[in-house]
Order: structure tokens, then C-alpha cells, then sequence
């Protein structure tokens, strides 16, 4: 089953709104059983009971009073994609109480009507900032972010120059 536009915006709706909540179990019913939710900031989280944990535990563990605003959504049927304005207050010790606030895009792979992957694109480096991260705290953080880009057989010719032409 494809999606249309109506129903895209529907889903991502449903997705801010359990996110805002903190209710996991709506956010993980929004996915396959195999689903998969990419987040930039914790990793990659696979199957619902995964994906529940990861918003109950880790989201709502190091902050409060989520906001979530998607935009400009398309969706062809299989892919969807949205712009999106997200903020948080931090209660993670040593940042509690900062507010952070920044902007991103998503990707939605869809499957039978419920998402196969969610994935993000997003500034991490201004989150940080906000958040008042000592520089060796990022630079551990982006290392650890970039490894995986350095593996993939897609990115191989760009870390080493090599022009296809």
C-alpha cells in the first residue's frame, strides 16, 4: 500500500505527537516489526520494543518539553520527506535547564502503510553548542559519528578524491 499526501501528513503528525509526549509505544506502532529509527544523536534503533525504549528512556531521560514541527512534506507513494524545526529543554546534568533548538530534514522509507526507516539530517555541532559541550566532548562525540562514514562502500571514492569521469 502506497501513501498518499494526506496520509503522509497524518503519519507525521502522529510521529511529533508521540514524540512530544514521550509515548513510545504510539511512536514504535507507527513502524514495521523490523522497523528502523536513525537517530543522529543515539544510533540506530531496530523493532518496536527498540524504538519505545529509545524515546522513553533515552529522549525523555535527557530532556523535557519536546517540540516538533514538520514541513513542506512530499511523499511519492514508498519515500516521504520533511523539513522540520525541533526543540527540547535539557535535564541532562551539567546542561539542565538549557533550552536547545535547531532544524533538520527526515527521510520516511514506507512499507504497508507504517515506516520501514526513519533517518535524519540535521547540524549536531549547534545542538552541542547549545547544550555548553566542552570542545574534547564534541570532538569524542563527532568522531564517533563520523566512523561509520568512513566504512561505507558508497563514500569510498569521496574520502579518497577519485573522480568518476
Amino acid at each position: 500500500m502506497g501513501f498518499n499526501q494526506m496520509d503522509f501528513q497524518r503519519l507525521i503528525e502522529d510521529f511529533t505527537r508521540a514524540v512530544e509526549a514521550g509515548d513510545g509505544t504510539r511512536l514504535a506502532a507507527l513502524f514495521t516489526g523490523a522497523g528502523v529509527y536513525h537517530d543522529t544523536f543515539y544510533g540506530e534503533f531496530e523493532g518496536r520494543e527498540a524504538i519505545r525504549a529509545m524515546l522513553e528512556e533515552r529522549f525523555h531521560g535527557d530532556a523535557e518539553r519536546f517540540l516538533w514541527e514538520m514541513e513542506q512534506a512530499v511523499c511519492d507513494g514508498q519515500t516521504g520527506y520533511t523539513s522540520w524545526n525541533f526543540s527540547y529543554t535539557s535535564i541532562q546534568q551539567g546542561s539542565t535547564g538549557r533550552r536547545v533548538v535547531f532544524q533538520g530534514m527526515s527521510r520516511f522509507d514506507l512499507e504497508g502503510g507504517l515506516i520501514r526507516r526513519y533517518s535524519e539530517k540535521l547540524d549536531s555541532g549547534m545542538a552541542l553548542i547549545q547544550l555548553d559541550f566542552h570542545p574534547e566532548r564534541m570532538a569524542k562525540l563527532f568522531n564517533r559519528w563520523n566512523a561509520p562514514l568512513a566504512v561505507q562502500p558508497a563514500l569510498q571514492r569521496h574520502f579518497k578524491g577519485e573522480s568518476s569521469r
